[in-house]
């Protein structure tokens, strides 16, 4: 039984799969996600009220034009906006489904039902109101579908292009990450013309599967979500060191679903160096309090022996990885937030003393120098 399955049979409302489509869902339902909605405007609330509560929501859609444009007119209808908040869109990987189902012709098309929207509303803004206005508060696309599967271990010359994928399989992940990547990237330069936000590429990568999932989200994502995978390969672990790539982990998920708590690898990362923070995933199902983030770091704090100092990285990491623009970041952390080192440390605001953030910024320069040095010396040789 996959990872999908066993979540949906154990956190099913009543056992009721119909119960999570009312109540969970913001379209597909004869209230239209009212409910959905209004659960949402509370947890704004609460944000807007708060000094420093900032919050990166994720949710399923953007598959269809239909998808699109029902995100859309839901949140307008029921004003599902916040500054505090910024969407992250959950795109699934479910070509198979969809080809079988006749819905698509090739692998191509999959990624038009995605993208093309997203084109159209960027073109012509004033045709697609809803859509349009929803994309001001998208910062990233989240690719999603169960690791485990078994696929194609490697990508080759041998695999057709996105028009010839006419198989009923599944694309491999990488391939998926790819053409996700290209057509975002395409689509954040037409953006970027226009003068309206971009979208980052933010999957969720490494929480279980094969090593190439972590070597796509290595070449492709800005950040990825989980990554307990990296410490099953070394080699892996150290090139997300080397590039200093974020990794957003939440652990009370991954214990439920992947890997007991006391084995998580939050605490191993972080000492390393790696760019990691605590993210909650699902916390209607895995979380017991109002506040499922302060739950993670509590939890995370007592198992893991986190020092003031740590839980004050990790929440400095969250602000330097998040997708909010740099007045917002700037606001939280610094004006000079962006510059290496100390430089860009104001421990007035962080709370994260200079010697921590040195430590790392030298430890960092320091290993890329030695990589530097042993390269020359094998050139010479």
């Amino acid at each position: 039984m996959n990872r999908f399955d066993r979540f949906d049979n154990l956190y099913n409302v009543a056992g009721q799969a119909d119960l999570r489509k009312v109540f969970l869902k913001p379209t597909k339902n004869l209230i239209r996600g009212r409910y959905f909605a209004d659960m949402i405007k509370e947890i704004f609330t609460v944000a807007e009220n708060s000094t420093y509560v900032y919050k990166e929501l994720r949710i399923s859609g953007g598959s269809t034009m239909k998808e699109w444009q029902e995100l859309g007119t839901w949140a307008k209808e029921f004003n599902v906006y916040s500054d505090n908040n910024r969407w992250v869109i959950q795109i699934p990987r479910c070509y198979a489904e969809k080809r079988k189902g006749n819905q698509v012709a090739n692998f191509q098309e999959l990624m038009a039902q995605t993208f093309l929207p997203m084109f159209l509303a960027t073109s012509d803004p004033e045709s697609y109101p809803e859509v349009a206005t929803f994309l001001e508060y998208v910062i990233a696309l989240d690719s999603v579908s169960d690791e485990s599967v078994q696929e194609i271990p490697l990508l080759s010359n041998d695999l057709p292009s996105a028009d010839e994928w006419t198989s009923e399989k599944n694309p491999p992940y990488a391939y998926y990450l790819y053409y996700m990547f290209a057509n975002l990237n395409v689509l954040n330069q037409f953006r970027k013309s226009r003068g309206m936000n971009i979208f980052k590429l933010r999957p969720h990568c490494g929480e279980s599967g094969s090593v190439v999932h972590l070597a796509s989200g290595f070449l492709l994502a800005e950040n990825i979500s989980h990554g307990i995978q990296l410490t099953q390969n070394p080699s892996m672990e150290y090139l997300y060191y080397l590039a200093q790539i974020p990794i957003a982990m939440s652990p009370l998920s991954n214990n439920a679903l992947f890997l007991p708590y006391v084995q998580h690898p939050l605490k191993h990362f972080l000492a390393e160096g790696i760019p990691i923070t605590v993210s909650t995933d699902d916390p209607l199902m895995f979380h017991l309090t109002t506040q499922p983030l302060s739950e993670e770091y509590a939890v995370a704090a007592q198992v893991f022996g986190l020092s003031a100092c740590d839980q004050c990285e990790l929440a400095r990491n969250s602000v330097l990885m998040c997708g909010f623009p740099d007045h917002v970041k700037a606001y939280w952390l610094g004006e000079n937030f962006r510059e290496p080192g100390i430089g860009g440390n104001d421990s007035g605001f962080t709370n994260v003393p200079d010697v921590r953030v040195a430590y790392r910024f030298e430890t960092h320069l320091t290993e890329l120098y030695n990589l530097y040095l042993g390269g020359q010396k094998s050139q010479a040789q």
